[in-house]
């Protein structure tokens, strides 16, 4: 078992007010020294409260965060120093030219002129930006920004990286550009933790990862083993001419052997299956009266594991 390097235990944070919100409740995470983990999970369920925990720009509630072994909140000035940071939004400084951007990142990490220079331009060959390091932010294209992005992230060479939402706002393109850049920075032994709400991202990147929801996990482990052990093979989406009687259909076909549930959504009824033989012609039978006008069959994937565990879609 690799050293653990993030201890995130019982991490709390409350927004109090009017309309108290809990966006993290008692949230216990450990991420392994250079492994890729993944929050997956929908908008609103926690994942940048919990990043911003982590990286000193939230103080919590209560709750105790750990980065290579430095409680976050009593000694963040020493914590930023393992910690490299992403977030959602383009934060790069649009007065500075690619080079500036890094450059003036290693300088305030108290990197002398000649390192800082040398590092900037060793990043700026890395992420093949070489021939644009005189352009400014503003010249790029969303891909090319989130790369110089994830660059100054990493050039105080940290050994966590944060990445909240990498895809957000990226082209099919981009988003595969950004994943690859990703496992290259993994193959070097940086530990990542990273929020999406993109099943096939969580999936294709992270070693490990925690389904979260309402600030808390849901379930944890690796794609594999969360897609086998709650032992949902198939998610069957029906949609029906007529909408009266479908709570009825929808609860003659709980009844039935290996229906894990069945809810009314949108325009019909959406089961949840451990197996998929023999289940159409029961669905036939159970949705005679409204009349079967489309069905869309789903196999297993996180999304269906999180529709098992809450009954919702991960975008809803």
């Amino acid at each position: 078992m690799s050293q653990s390097i993030v201890q995130i235990e019982a991490l709390t944070k409350i927004y109090e007010g009017k309309n108290r919100v809990v966006a993290v409740e008692s949230l216990d995470l450990e991420l392994h020294e250079g492994e890729i983990f993944g929050l997956l999970g929908p908008h609103g369920a926690g994942k940048t409260t919990t990043i911003g925990g982590a990286t000193t720009r939230i103080l919590p509630t209560s709750g105790v965060v750990r980065i290579n072994g430095v409680d976050v909140v009593k000694q963040p000035d020493v914590a930023r120093k393992s910690i490299g940071v992403v977030p959602q939004f383009n934060t790069l400084d649009r007065s500075l030219t690619l080079f500036e951007n890094l450059y003036y990142h290693c300088r305030y990490f108290a990197m002398s002129h000649r390192d800082s220079k040398a590092r900037s331009l060793e990043l700026l060959e890395q992420f093949l930006l070489t021939e644009r390091q005189s352009a400014y932010p503003a010249q790029l294209s969303g891909g090319l920004a989130q790369r110089l992005q994830i660059a100054r992230a990493i050039a105080h060479r940290p050994r966590v990286l944060l990445l909240d939402e990498p895809s957000a706002g990226l082209d099919p393109q981009s988003r595969l550009a950004m994943w690859g850049i990703v496992e290259e920075l993994h193959k070097e032994g940086i530990t990542v933790l990273l929020t999406t709400h993109y099943m096939e991202e969580a999936d294709a990147l992270s070693d490990r990862l925690a389904i979260i929801d309402h600030g808390r996990v849901l379930a944890l482990g690796s794609p594999e083993k969360l897609k086998s052990i709650f032992g949902v093979h198939s998610v069957f989406v029906l949609r029906l001419y007529k909408q009266d009687g479908i709570e009825d259909a929808a609860a003659w076909l709980r009844k039935q052997e290996g229906v894990e549930s069945a809810d009314p959504y949108e325009d019909g009824i959406r089961v949840v299956a451990t197996r998929a033989e023999g289940l159409l012609p029961l669905i036939v039978e159970a949705t005679k009266a409204q009349g079967l006008r489309d069905i869309k069959i789903q196999e297993a994937s996180l999304e269906t594991v999180f529709i098992h565990l809450t009954g919702r879609d991960l975008r809803e």
